[in-house]
C-alpha cells in the first residue's frame, strides 16, 4: 500500500508499466469537475468516480476487499474519507469464493488500521492489501483508477 498526495504522484510511475498513463489521466482531468460515472482510459486501465456519502466502519468493513487482476488508485477529491486496511496475508476468513468475473474477494476479518485521506490524497492498493473504504461523514467525491496487473 502507498499513501501520499497527487503533487507527488509522478514518483510512482516506475511501479507498473500503465501507472504512467494513469496518473497522466489524473493530473489531466479536472477532478472537481469530473462527473459522477465509469471512464474507459486504455487499455488495462479504467476510472470510476462517485461521490456519495460516507459510511460507518462496520458497514464498510462489512465488504472488506482485496482484488487478484486489479491494483486501485484511491483519490479523495474532496471530503474526508477513511479507510481501512489490513495484508491479505493475515485474512483468515474469506466471506465468499472469490468473484472473478468483478474481480473481488471479500473477508469477515476486520481491519488492523485505518487512516484518512483528504482532498487530492490518494492511496495505491495491491493484491496484497485488504481494503474498506468510504468510511466517513458527509459526501466523499473520490475517483478510482483500476490498473490492470
Amino acid at each position: 500500500m502507498i499513501i501520499d498526495s497527487l503533487e507527488n504522484i509522478s514518483k510512482y510511475s516506475g511501479i507498473h508499466p500503465l501507472f504512467a498513463q494513469a496518473f497522466e489521466y489524473i493530473n489531466k482531468t479536472d477532478l472537481h469537475a469530473i462527473e459522477v460515472g465509469k471512464y474507459d482510459i486504455a487499455e488495462g486501465l479504467k476510472a470510476i468516480v462517485s461521490n456519495k456519502t460516507g459510511m460507518t466502519a462496520e458497514e464498510s468493513s462489512a465488504k472488506f476487499e482485496c482484488h487478484n487482476k486489479n491494483i486501485d488508485i484511491q483519490i479523495c477529491i474532496h471530503g474526508h474519507e477513511t479507510l481501512g486496511w489490513k495484508p491479505r496475508a493475515s485474512c483468515l476468513s474469506e466471506r465468499d469464493p472469490y468473484n472473478d468475473e468483478k474481480d473481488v474477494l471479500f473477508y469477515t476479518d476486520k481491519p488492523d488500521m485505518f487512516f484518512q485521506l483528504t482532498n487530492n490524497q490518494f492511496a495505491i492498493f495491491f493484491p496484497e492489501d485488504v481494503h474498506a473504504p468510504m468510511i466517513g461523514e458527509g459526501e466523499i467525491k473520490k475517483m478510482v483508477i483500476k490498473v490492470k496487473i
